[in-house]
């Protein structure tokens, strides 16, 4: 395996993660925005950002994971106060370890903001993603409009 090293995002990562972004897009696998400013605004300026985190080898983002509060009217429909987690990581950079590494991060920063739990909301179509949250110890809770949405008890 590659080394690589994570950290928590900063504004100016905006660029890579839009890259990621588009890397997954360009795989066929995201039919979402992809560019710098939405980067930076969903998950670098949100205001119920919690932590985002960046793998990077290099000067290259492998990946990102997102945590956000889960506020009232959230479009996932999870339970305020949980978090929402979204993990994009490159298709060349899977299963090198990136996303296991992220979510170590991620739950140490849901573990600091007192969280009980953290929802996962998953394309039902997304067999990657579903077996990634699996793997992370995430459990299914209930469906949402098209989505196999799965929780991870931090408490």
């Amino acid at each position: 395996m590659d080394s690589f090293s994570v950290r928590e995002a900063v504004l100016t990562d905006a660029q890579g993660i839009s890259e990621v972004l588009w890397d997954i897009a360009a795989a066929g696998k995201r039919n979402k925005r992809c560019d710098v400013d939405f980067a930076r605004e969903h998950y670098l300026a949100d205001p119920d950002r919690i932590r985002c985190s960046v793998a990077f080898q290099e000067e290259q983002v492998l990946g990102f994971q997102s945590l956000k509060w889960a506020v009232e009217n959230n479009p996932y429909g999870a339970p305020v106060g949980w978090g929402v987690i979204g993990t994009h990581i490159r298709p060349s950079a899977a299963r090198r370890g990136v996303g296991r590494a992220l979510f170590r991060a991620t739950l140490l920063a849901a573990r600091e903001n007192g969280l009980p739990a953290i929802d996962a909301t998953i394309s039902a179509t997304n067999a990657e993603g579903l077996a990634y949250y699996s793997a992370m110890g995430f459990v299914d809770y209930r469906e949402h409009e098209g989505a196999q949405c799965k929780s991870f008890s931090v408490i």
